[in-house]
C-alpha cells in the first residue's frame, strides 16, 4: 500500500529569528518545500528568505521546488463577489500544480507560510482541494508569529481596549467595517495607501507597520490625517529596500 504524501503548513513568520522551536523541529523532517513562483522581483527576495530560513533550522540542503503561480483577476474595481471567486478560481489553480508535484515526488513536502497560517493566507485551504483531486495525504498545521502580533510589539501597545474587540479585515473592507460599528480595526492584505477609502477617519488614530521583522521595516504612527503623506513615503521606501512591501495598520477611533 503507497504511503500517503505528507504536507507539513509551517508558519514562520518573517525570517529565521521568527521560527519556534516546533517549527524548527518540523523542517527537519521536510524533504522539500513548495513555494508559489509569480514570476517578479518579489519572488527572488521571498526565496531568498526561505533559503535563510532552511539553512538556520537544517543541517541538511532542503530542495525548494518553485512552482509557477497561476494568473489571478487582480482588477480594482471587483465586487466583494467578483473579488472571492477570482480567488477561488485561483486557488482550485494552485490546487492543481502543486498535486502535480506531489503526485510526482511523494514524501514529505512542506509550505513555508508567512506569518501564521491561521489569518489570511490560502494555503489550507489549497491543500484540501489537493485532497480532493484523490491524492492521499496527510497534513498539518503548526502556528507562527503573526503580523498582527509583531505590529503590536513594535509600536509597545495592546490591540484593544480593556474588555474591548479587535476587528481584523481587509484594506479593501475597511470602510465596510467603519460602517457596520467596528471602531478598532486591523486591516491587511493592504493596496497602496493611495487605493484605501479612509474617509471620515482623519481623527482617528492610526499604528502602521511595513516589512515587520524584515528588510524594510517601517513604523508610524498618530493621527491618521497627520501622518498618511509619511506612510505614503515610508511605504515607497520599504518596497525600494526590500524588493517588495507587505504592510498593515491598526486604526482606533480617537
Amino acid at each position: 500500500m503507497t504511503e500517503p504524501v505528507r504536507i507539513r503548513i509551517l508558519g514562520v513568520g518573517m525570517g529565521p529569528g521568527h521560527v519556534t522551536p516546533e517549527v524548527a523541529d518540523a523542517l527537519r523532517t521536510v524533504d522539500y518545500v513548495l513555494a508559489a513562483d509569480k514570476g517578479n522581483e518579489t519572488d527572488d527576495e521571498l526565496l531568498a528568505a526561505r533559503r535563510e530560513i532552511l539553512a538556520a533550522h537544517t543541517d541538511r540542503d532542503v530542495e525548494i521546488v518553485c512552482v509557477p503561480d497561476p494568473e489571478r483577476d487582480r482588477s480594482t474595481d471587483l465586487s466583494t463577489s467578483g473579488y472571492q471567486n477570482a480567488v477561488s478560481e485561483w486557488h482550485d489553480a494552485r490546487a492543481v500544480r502543486y498535486a502535480t508535484e506531489l503526485r510526482t515526488r511523494g514524501g514529505t513536502a512542506a509550505f513555508l507560510v508567512w506569518g501564521d497560517p491561521s489569518l489570511y493566507d490560502s494555503t489550507i485551504r489549497v491543500v484540501e482541494r489537493i485532497a480532493q483531486l484523490g491524492i492521499d495525504i496527510d497534513f498539518d498545521v503548526l502556528p507562527g508569529i503573526s503580523a498582527p502580533q509583531l505590529l503590536a510589539a513594535r509600536h509597545r501597545i495592546v490591540l484593544h481596549d480593556v474588555g474591548r474587540p479587535v476587528h481584523i479585515t481587509t484594506g479593501r473592507r475597511l470602510q465596510e467595517a467603519v460602517a457596520a460599528g467596528q471602531d478598532n480595526i486591523v486591516a491587511m492584505l493592504n493596496p497602496p495607501p493611495d487605493r484605501l477609502n479612509f474617509s471620515g477617519l482623519e481623527d482617528w488614530r492610526i499604528w502602521w507597520g511595513a516589512n515587520l521583522g524584515a528588510t524594510g521595516e517601517r513604523l508610524d504612527a498618530g493621527r491618521l490625517g497627520d501622518t498618511m503623506s509619511r506612510i505614503c513615503q515610508a511605504r515607497a521606501a520599504a518596497k525600494a529596500e526590500a524588493g517588495w512591501v507587505m504592510d498593515l495598520f491598526l486604526v482606533r477611533m480617537a
